[in-house]
């Protein structure tokens, strides 16, 4: 037996179909009463015309319009004005749908962070493109250590032979074209260009995840915490995935290919950026990751669930732990 409702009616209907009680709803309802009660609804819960059949027949499966198979039966349709009006409704929370959208952080830092490491590829190249090209002219140039100063200085300069001047060496043999030129000079602005357009993206996914995520930025860093809420898909769900899975958040190819061909599972994903698992030891790399997951879905949920955030005092006791698994394990065990 089960309770069909929409927002506009109730039925009792049985496995023959046959209809044994039904309430409806004839009144002119205004765009935003019907609002209410698709919203209603759409929560999960009852509408006042489902909850009156609810009591009489207790033992009937609530199942919203659309949601179940049911067998056929005489569906209580709403009349062609509340048709209408309803349509009105359906319009009016989609909008309000896509503004609550605009408001969600999780999307906002999203759109934050794939636009940052869409920029960081495209500028990385860019960049790789520019010193190739200036090397052709200026082979005894060295940018090894200062690679993403040369877009800026190459911009500043009004000639090749200016640019060789400023790196104190031998000047071009063959010197370009003043097109060439034009468009070497043209491509450097683009690099610094984007170097500066990813330091504002940056510092704006740090300001985005240290108001979303302190106790996350406050652990492991803001950038960090952002990229671990997006891999999450959301602050919320961050929160409830077990320190396991954030353990390897970001190492999902890895994992499937675990599970797939039985090679070694992953020790760690996006959190391997962290210096306190980069920097250590390969062999206590697993150790530490185990344990700053574990720490980490706890600052999430004092994220999600409104807690005290954590302070400095919260991560000069991780930190310490992280020494002290150091400290245990000095050697690689033995194989």
């Amino acid at each position: 037996m089960w309770l069909w409702y929409s927002w506009q009616s109730a039925a009792v209907v049985n496995e023959h179909g046959d209809v044994l009680d039904a309430e409806f709803n004839n009144a002119r309802f205004s765009v935003h009463a019907v609002k209410e009660r698709l919203e209603l609804i759409a929560s999960g819960r009852l509408p006042p015309e489902a909850i009156v059949l609810a009591e009489r027949f207790p033992e009937a499966r609530p199942t919203a319009h659309g949601s179940e198979e049911l067998p056929e039966f005489e569906m209580p349709l709403p009349t062609p004005g509340q048709l209408e009006v309803a349509d009105e409704a359906a319009l009016l929370m989609a909008k309000e749908g896509v503004a609550v959208s605009a408001a969600d952080p999780d999307r906002r830092l999203e759109h934050l962070l794939r636009a940052s490491e869409e920029l960081r590829t495209l500028h990385l190249t860019m960049e790789a493109r520019l010193i190739e090209w200036v090397g052709l002219f200026l082979p005894a140039a060295r940018f090894e250590g200062d690679r993403s100063q040369v877009a800026g200085r190459l911009s500043a300069v009004s000639s090749l032979t200016e640019f060789a001047s400023l790196l104190e060496v031998d000047d071009a043999y063959e010197q370009p074209s003043d097109s060439e030129w034009n468009s070497l000079h043209d491509w450097a602005t683009m690099v610094s260009n984007q170097r500066r357009q990813l330091d504002r993206l940056e510092h704006a996914i740090r300001l985005s995840a240290n108001s979303h995520l302190p106790s996350v930025s406050t652990l492991v860093g803001p950038l960090l915490a952002a990229r671990l809420c997006v891999e999450a898909h959301g602050r919320l769900r961050l929160a409830r995935l077990p320190a396991g899975t954030v353990q390897v958040l970001g190492a999902e190819k890895a994992f499937f290919s675990h599970l797939r061909s039985g090679t070694a599972p992953p020790k760690h994903g996006h959190i391997f950026m962290h210096p306190w698992i980069s920097r250590s030891p390969r062999w206590v790399r697993g150790k530490i990751a185990r344990m700053l997951a574990a720490k980490i879905s706890i600052a999430a949920r004092v994220d999600a669930f409104q807690g005290t955030p954590f302070g400095q005092e919260d991560v000069d006791e991780i930190e310490a732990k992280v020494e002290a698994i150091r400290k245990e394990f000095p050697k690689p065990p033995r194989r």
